[in-house]
C-alpha cells in the first residue's frame, strides 16, 4: 500500500479521490487549504482508514515549500503525489487576480505551486521508489505567451486556466525526461470535462460530468504502473497540446519558471 499527498482535498474531485484512496487501505494526506474543513474531511477519512491533515494555502509559494518540507519530514516513505488543486477561470467577467507572492493567481494555483510543491518532494520520491506524480490538468490548454507569462494584458479567466494547464502539461514531460531510470514516474490527465464542482459551477458551466467520471483516471495513475511522460484522457492515453512536447518550448518554460520561482 502507498502513501499518497493529494492536494485540494477538501472538495470536489480531490475529496472523492481521497475517499477511494484510504478505503483502498493506503495512507492518504490529505491538502486543504481551510484547516477546519481539513480537519472535518480527516476525521471522515479516519472512520474508513488511515489519513492525515496537512494545512497551506498554495497560493504562497512560502507555504507550498513549508507544506513540502513538513510532508517530507512526517513521511519519508511517501511514494505517490497528486497535484490535484486548482483554481478555474473565477466567476464571468472577473478581473485578474494575484497570488501572495503578485503571481497571476491561475498561474500560481494551477502551475507555479504544483511545480515548487514537487521539487520540494522529489528528494523523498527518489527514495522510496517506485514512485508515482500525478498532474491533474485539462484538456482546455493555451499556449503560454512567454513575453506575458503573468497575463498582464488582454487577460481572461479562462484562457489564463488554459495557459497554466498547457504550461503543466509541457512541465510534466519535460520533467519525465529528466527523472527517466529514477524510478519516479510522472504523468499527467483530464480527468473529465466540467465535472459537478464548484469550481466548473463558479465559472457559470452547467456541469457535464461528476467527480465519480474523473476519479478512475487519477486513481489509476496514482495506483497502477502506466509508464511516464504521459497524457491521459480519463483513463485513455491521449495527445495533449502538441506545443506542449515541443523541445524549446519546454526549455522557455523551464527557464520563466525558474525567474517566476525565485521571485
Amino acid at each position: 500500500m502507498s502513501t499518497i499527498l493529494i492536494t485540494g482535498a477538501t472538495s470536489g474531485l480531490g475529496r472523492y479521490v481521497a475517499f477511494e484512496l484510504v478505503r483502498a487501505g493506503h495512507v492518504v494526506l490529505a491538502h486543504g487549504r481551510d484547516p477546519g474543513r481539513t480537519e472535518r474531511l480527516v476525521g471522515e477519512l479516519r472512520t474508513e482508514g488511515e489519513a492525515e491533515a496537512f494545512v497551506a494555502d498554495l497560493a504562497s509559494l512560502a507555504q507550498v515549500r513549508e507544506l513540502g518540507a513538513r510532508v517530507a519530514d512526517a513521511h519519508p516513505d511517501l511514494d505517490v503525489l497528486i497535484n490535484n488543486a486548482g483554481v478555474g477561470a473565477g466567476t464571468p467577467g472577473s478581473g485578474r487576480e494575484l497570488s501572495a507572492d503578485g503571481h497571476e493567481l491561475r498561474l500560481a494555483v494551477n502551475y507555479l505551486a504544483p511545480v515548487a510543491l514537487t521539487h520540494a518532494l522529489l528528494p523523498v520520491l527518489r527514495t522510496h521508489t517506485p514512485a508515482r506524480i500525478v498532474n491533474v490538468g485539462s484538456a482546455g490548454q493555451e499556449p503560454l505567451d512567454f513575453d506575458d507569462p503573468e497575463f498582464t494584458r488582454g487577460y481572461q479567466g479562462f484562457a489564463a486556466y488554459r495557459r497554466a494547464k498547457f504550461a503543466l502539461a509541457a512541465h510534466t514531460f519535460a520533467l519525465a525526461e529528466e527523472l527517466a531510470d529514477t524510478g519516479v514516474s510522472v504523468n499527467v490527465l483530464h480527468p473529465a470535462t466540467f465535472m459537478d464542482t464548484a469550481m466548473v459551477r463558479e465559472g457559470g458551466v452547467a456541469p457535464w460530468s461528476t467527480v465519480a467520471d474523473g476519479a478512475p483516471g487519477v486513481l489509476a495513475l496514482a495506483t497502477q504502473d502506466l509508464g511516464t511522460g504521459g497524457y491521459f484522457d480519463g483513463t485513455s492515453p491521449a495527445r495533449a497540446h502538441e506545443a506542449t512536447y515541443s523541445r524549446e518550448v519546454q526549455k522557455r518554460l523551464s527557464a520563466v519558471t525558474d525567474q517566476l520561482l525565485a521571485l
